[in-house]
């Protein structure tokens, strides 16, 4: 999802639909005379072989497994009730991959970017070389940038990439070198302003015994958008269905003609569900987004689309532009889920037997053994951050949900704004009457059952870090009536119609949201009242919110128009020192009322 970065076929229905197995097209029949010729006895080489693709995105770093409800899958069972599933984490995660790849003499794996960033304390405080490492470890072949792999700029990324220790912050561990990624990184439709060539690879080809897939790595063109300009500064970022057609071209010209496109940018199937049939009435229809028109553009050439970005999960079928059904896959976020893609590869064409490309996402369950090696590196690591990430900050007296809500406004946004809100009011603190922030930048929920050995309630620094782990400079501005209630209007319209990003608000700003109306309309302009009293336009405001969201990130240009700012604390710093005034072990946060946002439905 966006978020603030930081800164420094005809298709047969198949019984098991309710595994989430899409299954494309009459198999046989559409198979090449003599496909299924394995050759027994006869010593040469079967025609086809079938590859297996193994593909996660958004692990945003989440080497242990995630708390709360942010760790959970929903499944669909036989009668139609909707179950909650606890799912992701390395260990597990490794377990799966590894399990899955047993009896596969063929094998890859790839990841649709975001694998690092936004990531919590025990990758993050590291500046996420623990991901790295444990990606290493479950022998990543391939992925594509995502959005998040530019918070820290791109010489950050390429060290990564490349290895050395960090220019600030040095080595972590006595002795030893950051190796980097054993995995090229692609990005294919990132250049450097100067040269107009590519940060890194655009793709690469995976080569086994003659059998040759390549593979073109893109994240969205709108990351500019979703990250501090910092990230992304002497960057460019194109178009990302022209890059691929350019650079699948090219690999059909140098005779690699099985081609996979991973691509940092998703869409919203109907239902939440990981084995929801979203090609149900017909290919495609349980989806929508940007991938949906990102899939139907790219070349026929490219056989199958593996996708990130929305922490979605799908396995679809998007017709390409010939009207060929074409796979498009995403496995949910942070480890919870993997998919398991069968490519049938012709040896005479080299290419894949479109017809026969079968995929199903399975969880990451937590009831199967651990990777011993996965344990050894968590450890390892936790006993560096644990001076650190074991303080207690404050104490809560039942879970408080941020990324696990999906309602407008959430219980923790509303305790972010509120902290941001409170640090920020005094005058020599920037006067701040208002605080916004953005519903993306919240990571995770506030989890009342024990992380460690710190007890229930507590709420430990390592646990505030994964909720805002950007630490974001704070300002505040001067922003007219006028310009709040434009403010709020693109939450709603603009690049934010078709998905709404809804800012959690201090307490005192209250308005009507009708999702019944379309576009900006949707926000009741003469509902929105401060403190009482209905915005002036006229009036000049201090409005309190992240260097993020003051830049006009995430579409709200109508923030990035304030003037006379003055920069606070960090944003961790604030969420941190409003945990400690307003908890004690005796007399706990409690969650708050959300009655801030009047949703009508």
């Amino acid at each position: 999802m966006s978020a603030t970065p930081q800164k420094n076929r005809a298709t047969r229905r198949v019984l098991a639909a309710a595994a989430g197995l899409a299954t494309v097209g009459a198999l046989v029949a559409a198979m090449p005379a003599g496909a299924h010729d394995r050759g027994h006895g006869h010593g040469h080489k079967p025609r086809t072989v079938d590859v297996q693709l193994l593909s996660f995105n958004d692990l945003h770093g989440n080497l242990e497994p995630p708390a709360g409800s942010a760790g959970n899958v929903s499944e669909t069972q036989p009668d139609g009730t909707v179950k909650a599933i606890p799912a992701g984490g390395v260990e597990y995660l490794a377990t799966s991959l590894r399990t899955a790849r047993k009896g596969n003499p063929y094998s890859v794996t790839a990841a649709g970017g975001d694998m690092v960033g936004a990531s919590p304390l025990l990758s993050g405080l590291f500046h996420d070389e623990p991901t790295i490492e444990a990606l290493n470890g479950l022998d990543l072949d391939v992925t594509a940038v995502g959005n998040h792999e530019f918070d820290e700029g791109a010489a950050e990324l390429a060290r990564l990439q490349n290895g050395g220790c960090h220019p600030v912050e040095g080595c972590y561990e006595k002795g030893k070198k950051f190796k980097g990624a054993d995995f090229p990184y692609l990005a294919a439709n990132v250049t450097k302003e100067e040269t107009g060539r590519p940060l890194l690879k655009p793709y690469t080809v995976w080569k086994k015994n003659g059998v040759k897939i390549g593979f073109i790595g893109v994240t969205l063109e709108g990351t500019p958008d979703i990250v501090t300009a910092n990230g992304v500064k002497g960057l460019k970022f194109h178009d990302e269905v022209e890059t691929i057609n350019k650079y699948a071209r090219e690999l059909d010209r140098k005779g690699v003609k099985s081609i996979v496109a991973l691509i940092h940018e998703g869409g919203a199937p109907a239902s939440t569900s990981y084995n929801y049939d979203c090609d149900s009435p017909g290919a495609g229809d349980g989806i929508s987004g940007p991938i949906v028109d990102i899939a139907k553009g790219i070349t026929p050439k490219v056989d199958a689309l593996v996708t990130g970005h929305t922490h979605q999960a799908y396995v679809c079928t998007v017709p390409d532009p010939s009207g060929q059904p074409r796979m498009v896959t995403s496995a949910s976020s942070f480890g919870k889920l993997y998919t398991d893609t069968t490519l049938t590869y012709d040896r005479r064409t080299k290419d894949i037997v479109r017809t026969s490309v079968k995929s199903a996402n399975h969880v990451v369950t937590r009831d199967q053994a651990k990777a011993t090696d996965m344990t050894r590196l968590i450890d390892r690591w936790n006993k560096l951050a644990a001076p650190i990430a074991s303080k207690p900050q404050g104490w809560i007296s039942a879970d408080i949900n941020g990324r696990g809500s999906t309602a407008p406004e959430k219980p923790l946004g509303n305790v972010i704004a509120d902290a941001q809100l409170e640090g920020l009011a005094p005058a020599d603190k920037g006067g701040a009457e208002v605080a916004f922030m953005n519903p993306g930048g919240i990571r995770a929920d506030l989890v009342h059952k024990a992380s460690g050995s710190e007890g229930d309630g507590v709420v430990t620094y390592g646990e505030a870090f994964t909720v805002q782990p950007f630490t974001n400079m704070m300002n505040v501005v001067d922003l007219t009536g006028a310009q709040l209630v434009t403010a709020l209007q693109q939450q709603v319209s603009g690049s934010n119609e078709a998905s709404p990003k809804i800012l959690q608000v201090s307490e005192g700003l209250t308005y009507t949201l009708d999702l019944t109306k379309s576009g900006a309309d949707r926000v009741v302009a003469d509902t929105i009242n401060l403190n009482g009293e209905a915005i002036d336009p006229a009036r000049t405001y201090r409005v309190a919110m992240n260097e993020f969201l003051a830049g006009g990130g995430d579409g709200f240009a109508a923030l990035g128009e304030g003037t006379n700012k003055l920069v606070g604390a960090s944003d961790l710093d604030l969420f941190n020192a409003y945990l400690a005034a307003h908890s004690t072990a005796a007399a706990p946060l409690a969650p708050p009322a959300t009655d801030r946002i009047t949703v009508i439905q």
